[in-house]
């Protein structure tokens, strides 16, 4: 597996990584969504410290991955129960 070094800029910080090739173009996207969230935080909601904007992205992002782990718990749940009612009536189909 080939691994890249990287930089992300964060806050006005910057992070060297070392990442797998592959990962490289997500983890540069989210850096960017990071950023932006930020400049979102501080323009909105007149945020000034970089250290509380991050804390909010970080709720922010903590509720998004929460919410879609809810949602995906969900589709699986409805997913086999549809499934369920579909080999059942295969199995008295059958019968």
């Amino acid at each position: 597996m080939e691994v890249r070094r990287i930089t992300i800029n964060i806050a006005g910080r910057v992070y060297p990584l070392n990442v797998p090739a592959a990962e490289e173009e997500t983890l540069r996207k989210v850096g960017k969504q990071i950023e932006n969230m930020i400049k979102d935080f501080e323009q909105n909601f007149d945020v000034r410290d970089k250290q509380d904007a991050l804390a909010m992205c970080a709720l922010k992002l903590g509720t998004n991955a929460e919410v879609v782990s809810m949602n995906y718990d969900k589709t699986i749940q409805s997913t086999n129960e549809r499934l369920a009612r579909i080999n059942q009536s295969l199995n008295e189909t059958g019968k």
